[in-house]
């Protein structure tokens, strides 16, 4: 029998509000085919288990890298509950004592401050910049910036999307009862429409006040998952420029709560939520 070389990858399994994700420290780890590796060990039956892979690295421009691999194998500009993740792997495992930090992303470098209890982080509030409106860089096929409440007709209805970018592409559209709603069968026909040239993340959103919405998600090149950060942000955005709540917003998810601020000062989205470790392992990449 002939003896293929086997990788054992050291990973961290942590999640945001049940948004899961495999941590991999890139400078330990000599990682090739990350593609088709995410879509490996992401596999809930015959793998770790997660919404993709993320993986830190040095950068040279800020404290920390992150780079961001969908379960389908598709690489993400940006993830909201990922990044507080990464916040606190890189702080509990003593790479940095920053509580203060820059990660490098495709979207831009983002600013963290880590909250701990006992010496290990608890929650994280993240500075996640500027929302995009302009139609062209969100991405989405408009001529009028805001996008705001554009009709798209799936196969029994009509749904009306505000369109914004945190540095991915959401979509959100307003419904009455979020329960009883066909999340998953409306997300695959908007993610993929050619409305959107990047595909997208698809938010459903019910208004329960001024300062508390619930919302479901359907994210590009994953399918539903527990939450979203970036498409909590760009929820609460749609929701203020559609006057339909204030400038602080709770945002409740299938995994828990998130804090949302979009201040209108310095024209910046502001994230808290918690992160938590799941357990540590080795994943045996290659064939016996």
């Amino acid at each position: 029998m002939i003896k293929l070389e086997v990788t054992m990858i050291k990973f961290t399994k942590m999640e945001g509000l049940g948004n899961d994700y495999i941590y991999i420290n890139q400078s330990q780890e000599k990682l090739e085919n990350i593609e088709a590796l995410a879509r490996h060990m992401s596999d809930r039956h015959f793998g770790v288990g997660s919404d993709g892979i993320i993986l830190i690295e040095k950068s040279e421009i800020a404290d920390f890298k992150m780079s961001i691999y969908n379960s389908d194998g598709s690489e993400a500009e940006m993830c909201g509950n990922g990044i507080r993740c990464v916040g606190k792997y890189v702080y509990d495992k003593k790479l940095t004592r920053k509580k203060h930090l820059c990660i490098e992303t495709k979207a831009g470098i983002k600013v963290l401050d880590l909250m701990l209890e006992d010496g290990v982080v608890k929650k994280v509030r993240v500075d996640m910049g500027e929302p995009i409106l302009e139609a062209s860089k969100i991405p989405v096929l408009q001529e009028d910036s805001p996008v705001l409440k554009v009709p798209l007709k799936l196969l029994d209805k009509t749904l009306f999307f505000t369109c914004v970018s945190m540095g991915n592409p959401h979509a959100i559209t307003f419904v009455s009862n979020l329960e009883n709603f066909p999340i998953q069968e409306d997300g695959k026909i908007v993610e993929v429409d050619t409305l959107f040239p990047r595909r997208t993340n698809v938010e459903f959103v019910e208004i329960m006040d001024r300062e508390n919405i619930k919302m479901r998600v359907w994210e590009r090149g994953v399918g539903e998952t527990m939450a979203c950060g970036t498409g909590a942000c760009a929820s609460v955005v749609a929701c203020i420029l559609n006057h339909y709540t204030s400038e602080k917003v709770t945002v409740h998810l299938l995994g828990g709560e998130l804090e949302i601020e979009w201040n209108q000062n310095d024209n910046h989205v502001y994230m808290t939520g918690p992160a938590r470790t799941v357990f540590e392992g080795k994943f045996e990449e290659g064939e016996k």
